[in-house]
């Protein structure tokens, strides 16, 4: 293959008066990328990884950048040549922090996700959806997935990786896996693992997917999807994205509309709902519309695996080698991935390396939102040329 191939799908007529063809901003496109062996044993017989791109790559390929997406995110990070926004806007694309007039940003949707890499709902090689068949991933993997897209693309090094949350791991992860492929190491809102707390909280959402009666042991492919197992897991993981001063200042103890929680004529289970519980209705209906359950099943498991110690020594021992300069960043109101974690991932680092913090209530999702803070230290440390 061609480093032209993959973006041949959605080039469009050569500009007039050119015989360069123009590729349109923020449009999936597909790759396959052969078979990949798993770091807990097991393979995958053919993995193709879904991703967009935005600007164009330089003759020398200086320019690349990757950004990754969070548990539930998708590779739309800028809104590109369509009308849907993106996550990052507030980044990502023209005169933006990472300027896509100058810099070729790529997003790949993770391994094992549902916005069209394999997973589980994709068909195997005998045309059957894996379901429960789908072997287990790390962030590991999938970070071996995307370095084999990067050869596709013919990026032999990124000018910079950055995400936050899980793909803050991922980040992190190809700065250690890779370190001569990395130039700027950008991780947000998460630490060097995943706690015991962290684990806690997403064995809870597991569950709760695990025991919907239509789950089937994942393997619910042509019959009713298990929304909700799902949409209890999603309130669940929204309750630790949020804070407490938001969700008072917000809610409080207010009923929702003209609902009154104290009142349940037909028993406890008929009584109105506080606001707060109708918005984590709303979280929960929204996220069961557009996501797998056993993509959120896979990704879940491979975020509880995040270790970049692991089997190499502890953390500080993997970091030693790696060759990126790193920029840290944590939300100072974050209660799922604590500010602290940020701090330790620093220490373990070589060199000095700050922390610097997103000042927002909201809570974890402020790495989200807040984005914004960051661009001029992003444009000042990393996002130049």
């Amino acid at each position: 293959m061609t480093v032209a191939d993959p973006l041949a799908a959605t080039a469009v007529p050569a500009a007039p008066g050119t015989d360069t063809p123009v590729h349109r901003d923020g449009v999936v496109r597909a790759v396959q990328i052969g078979a990949l062996q798993l770091e807990a044993g097991g393979a995958l017989p053919e993995v193709e990884l879904a991703y967009e791109t935005w600007g164009s790559l330089n003759a020398d390929a200086s320019n690349a950048v990757l950004i990754q997406h969070a548990l539930t995110g998708d590779t739309h990070v800028a809104q590109g040549h369509g009308l849907e926004p993106g996550w990052w806007d507030a980044l990502v694309g023209p005169g933006k922090p990472v300027d896509t007039n100058r810099f070729f940003v790529v997003a790949a949707n993770m391994l094992g996700g549902c916005y069209g890499s394999t997973g589980p709902s994709s068909s195997d090689p005998d045309g059957r959806a894996w379901g429960s068949r789908f072997p287990f991933v790390t962030i590991r993997d999938s970070v071996r997935a995307e370095a084999r897209l990067a050869d596709r693309l013919g990026i032999r090094r990124w000018h910079a990786v950055l995400g936050g949350s899980m793909g803050g791991a991922r980040a992190l992860e190809w700065g250690a896996t890779y370190p001569d492929r990395v130039r700027h190491c950008v991780v947000v809102a998460i630490g060097a693992y995943s706690t015991a707390e962290q684990i806690a909280l997403a064995q809870a959402q597991l569950l709760a997917i695990r025991q919907d009666p239509h789950f089937r042991d994942g393997d619910y492919y042509g019959g009713p999807a298990p929304v909700a197992g799902l949409g209890l897991a999603r309130r669940i993981a929204h309750i630790s994205y949020r804070s407490e001063p938001e969700f008072s200042f917000r809610f409080g103890r207010r009923g929702q509309g003209a609902e009154n929680p104290l009142e349940a004529p037909a028993g406890a289970a008929s009584r109105g709902r506080y606001q707060v519980e109708s918005y984590l209705d709303h979280q929960a209906d929204k996220l069961v519309q557009r996501f797998d359950a056993n993509s959120y099943v896979i990704l879940t498991e491979a975020l509880m695996s995040h270790d970049v110690g692991r089997g190499r020594g502890g953390v500080q021992r993997a970091l030693a080698s790696a060759k990126a300069e790193f920029f840290l960043a944590a939300v100072n109101s974050d209660r799922l991935y604590f500010p602290d974690q940020s701090e330790e991932l620093a220490r373990a680092l070589p060199g000095e390396v700050p922390v610097h913090t997103i000042d927002a209530k909201i809570g974890h999702d402020g790495f989200l939102t807040e984005i914004g803070q960051l661009g001029p230290e992003l444009r000042r440390k990393v996002f130049t040329l």
